[in-house]
């Protein structure tokens, strides 16, 4: 491909042929030669002009003589103005040239005129003085290469630069004389110079501001420079190529602070995670290689635990983040500089540069001071993270039940997996609750916040929740008392910096009752997702239950749902860190568990859980996960046993022989004695002081207990006090909880129930322990 416009500059000289307008005089100024130029320039043609005096044609306008008279040799360059044949003026450089022998007189030689118009002459004296100008003064490095980047001229810019003289320079190749020399521009970072140069010679496409680094091999330091060239080809008035020219010049100082801008605005990349080592990681990746060749940090151990730093010292335990290789030469340059937040010094951070690269300088220790700074900040506030995480950790496994109780009714398994996001733990829990009658409460929830608030406000709940649940509470009752505490009490929240709302507003709860006796449950939320049912042969799917306003936002009553569960059915309950997730929604969560439990409705329930866990939980969740599942069993007919009981008096020996027989048939003769003690207490109460109809109930809870309520018509609900010496009533309630592990009132809808449980794992108390427990009740 021919270069544009390079044959037409060359044509275009004003002593081109063709370009020069040539007129010949002989002795006497008649015109004797006329070329086409001369035509074109003054609009006469040959045969209007020969043999007649060229004054005729070649008229002055400022009317003074074309030639001198006395012109020894000629004259050159002289500038006039001259009148064409349509009337105009054109301006030339007007040279008179003596033709014929040097001896020869002027009044007996032939003359040569040539005639150039003033203004291509003047462009073309610009060009020849630009042209000079760039190959003897200009401060830009010049150098011309051959078809195999050979040097074939440089100018004196390049000489004193580089300090190679030309004969140095000639012949030679640029990789020779620049050994370390590499191009750094994107996109072409790994080409080699012969490459570029082939392509620009090949194609006449120019290459404009290529970075080139290299040292300066006359210098007497190593220092690299970076240069910024620009290549463009060479060609003759014929389209030759006669090689390639590279302009070049020294940009060192822009492009180090242009690299340590750029450096500066990646730092917003340190610090990405609250992970000490990660942010190291970044540290490194951002300073090598364009600000050392390599580098590592050596973070304190302590640090990285979220304990308070130690203080520094060679001996003290760390951890070395490395980046960009380790094996350095003898010959690195090193910066080493503390990594400090505040007054605490968290490691030390090492850079190294390796020759030819030179030293750092004070800009570049400032810039790295400035990233060191910042990685400081980010692993502090790792550090400070990893503390309130690990705090609030503990808190909450401390707060949630480190062992579920083992009942008779349900088998259960659960999961607690904590938020590994930014945020910190947060405020899931679960609970198991026995409650009276063979019952069982189960509980799951969700606090709003993360971290050591969440995790102290879920506290709060869970014990509330318990002491609630102990009062035998429907779950609509029991969560509408938790919503009107959340809502009035703010207990142990700091108002101030909640805005005056108590942390728990918002919160979560989901609350079932299991009813071993007659194979229902009760259930109620407060914006909560509902649990899932596996029944024995079918599909798992979530309950259809009303769900409530979350707690503390609007004051409306709860509604509870009421089912029958079939034998063995296994209960799911979970909160939405189980089935949420930054790419899942939570009705796909759900279906995804469904299709899990469906797929194992046989396994024991901590089987199930390890399958679910298994099947893709996030390993580090954004959310706390809480799961609990729970196998229902039914109460057998056989372990239950009831009686109507008359409301006389009499009937009292009628309840005790009963009980006598049906804990005979049981084969739990050892706890008759207590047992026996208990149903006359709580039966003669129910006839004097309650309201048909009165029943006597006996539960036997397998190994674990024997069950004994006594309900009547009227909620007015007994209370234990200690009788004094000179009343005759007030001891049978305090005889009943010496001899029971637990009792209790539960409210129904037709009354009350009074109930006491007896261990069945103790032994059977005679009549010392009686005596012992009337005394005490009479005060001795």
């Amino acid at each position: 491909m021919t270069m544009p416009g390079a044959g037409e500059r060359y044509l275009d000289s004003p002593f081109g042929l063709g370009t020069m307008a040539t007129a010949v005089l002989d002795h006497r100024d008649d015109v004797i030669g006329w070329d086409g130029a001369a035509q074109d320039l003054y609009g006469y043609a040959p045969e209007e002009v020969l043999g007649k005096p060229a004054r005729a044609f070649l008229v002055p306008v400022d009317g003074r003589p074309l030639f001198d008279p006395d012109r020894p040799g000629g004259s050159g360059g002289e500038k006039r103005a001259l009148r064409r044949r349509d009337g105009s003026v054109v301006r030339v450089v007007l040279y008179a040239l003596k033709l014929g022998p040097a001896e020869a007189r002027p009044a007996t030689a032939a003359w040569g005129v040539v005639s150039i118009e003033a203004e291509r002459m003047e462009r073309w004296a610009t060009d020849q003085a630009m042209l000079n100008g760039l190959s003897t003064q200009s401060p830009i490095s010049l150098t011309v290469l051959d078809a195999e980047a050979r040097v074939t001229w440089v100018n004196p810019t390049t000489t004193e630069t580089f300090g190679i003289g030309p004969d140095e320079w000639y012949g030679r190749q640029v990789r020779d004389l620049l050994p370390d020399g590499e191009i750094i521009s994107p996109g072409l970072r790994g080409r080699s110079l012969e490459s570029v140069i082939e392509h620009v010679l090949r194609t006449g496409e120019s290459v404009i501001d290529l970075h080139y680094r290299s040292s300066v091999p006359g210098a007497p330091t190593t220092r690299q420079h970076v240069w910024s060239c620009s290549y463009f080809r060479l060609q003759d008035a014929a389209g030759h190529h006669l090689g390639v020219c590279e302009s070049a010049f020294d940009i060192t100082e822009r492009y180090e602070a242009q690299r340590r801008l750029e450096l500066l605005s990646r730092s917003s990349s340190i610090g990405t995670t609250l992970d000490g080592v990660r942010t190291c990681e970044e540290f490194l990746a951002v300073a090598v290689p364009d600000l050392a060749d390599t580098g590592w940090v050596d973070l304190a151990e302590s640090v990285l635990a979220g304990e308070e730093p130690v203080p520094w010292s060679a001996s003290t335990p760390s951890r070395r983040v490395t980046g960009g290789g380790a094996d350095l030469p003898a010959d690195g340059r090193r910066l080493v500089l503390s990594l400090t937040a505040g007054a605490a010094r968290l490691g030390t951070v090492t850079l190294l540069r390796t020759a030819p690269r030179g030293a750092f300088g004070d800009a570049d220790r400032a810039l790295a001071a400035e990233l060191v700074a910042r990685t400081a900040v980010c692993v502090d506030n790792g550090r400070r993270y990893a503390r309130e995480r690990a705090t609030a950790l503990l808190l909450q496994r401390n707060l949630l039940p480190q062992e579920l109780p083992e009942h008779t009714a349900v088998e259960t398994a659960h999961h607690y997996a904590p938020s590994t996001g930014p945020t910190g733990v947060g405020g899931d829990w679960y609970d198991v609750i026995p409650l009276s009658g063979a019952r069982i409460g189960l509980v799951v929830g969700d606090v709003v916040g993360h971290g050591l608030d969440a995790a102290v406000t879920m506290g709060r709940l869970r014990t509330t929740v318990r002491a609630l649940a102990a009062l035998d509470l429907a779950p609509e009752e029991l969560l509408g008392r938790l919503d009107a505490l959340v809502g009035q009490a703010r207990i142990g929240g700091d108002p101030e910096g909640a805005n005056g709302m108590d942390p728990a507003v918002g919160a979560r709860c989901l609350y079932l009752v299991y009813d071993a006796v007659h194979g229902r449950c009760a259930a109620a939320g407060a914006g909560h997702l509902p649990p899932v049912l596996v029944a024995p042969g079918g599909p798992a799917a979530p309950l259809e239950m009303p769900v409530g306003l979350p707690l503390g936002v609007g004051g409306l009553p709860f509604e509870s749902a009421e089912f029958e569960i079939a034998e063995r059915s296994l209960l799911a309950l979970f909160t939405d860190g189980l089935v949420t997730g930054p790419e899942r929604d939570p009705d796909a969560g759900v279906a995804d568990l469904c299709r899990t439990l469906t797929e194992y409705p046989d396994l024991r329930p901590d089987e199930t859980r390890d399958r679910i866990v298994a099947s893709g939980l996030p390993a580090h969740p954004r959310d706390d996960i809480a799961l609990l599942l729970v196998r229902v069993h039914a109460l057998a007919e056989d372990d239950m046993a009831g009686w109507r009981i008359d409301p006389d008096p009499a009937k009292v020996a009628g309840a005790r022989a009963s009980t006598n027989a049906q804990l005979e048939h049981w084969g739990l003769d050892a706890v008759g004695f207590a047992v026996e003690l208990i149903v006359s207490e709580l039966v003669t109460n129910a006839i004097r002081y309650g309201a048909p109809p009165v029943y006597l109930r006996l539960l036997r809870d397998k190994d674990r207990a024997l069950i004994c309520e006594v309900s009547d018509g009227r909620e007015t609900s007994p209370h234990l006090r200690r009788a004094r010496p000179d009343e005759e009533g007030g001891r049978g309630l305090f005889l009943v909880a010496q001899l029971a592990d637990r009792w209790g009132t539960r409210y129904t809808r037709e009354g009350k129930a009074i109930w006491a449980e007896v261990p069945l794992a103790t032994e059977e108390p005679g009549p010392d322990l009686f005596g012992d427990v009337l005394g005490a009740g009479l005060g001795d």
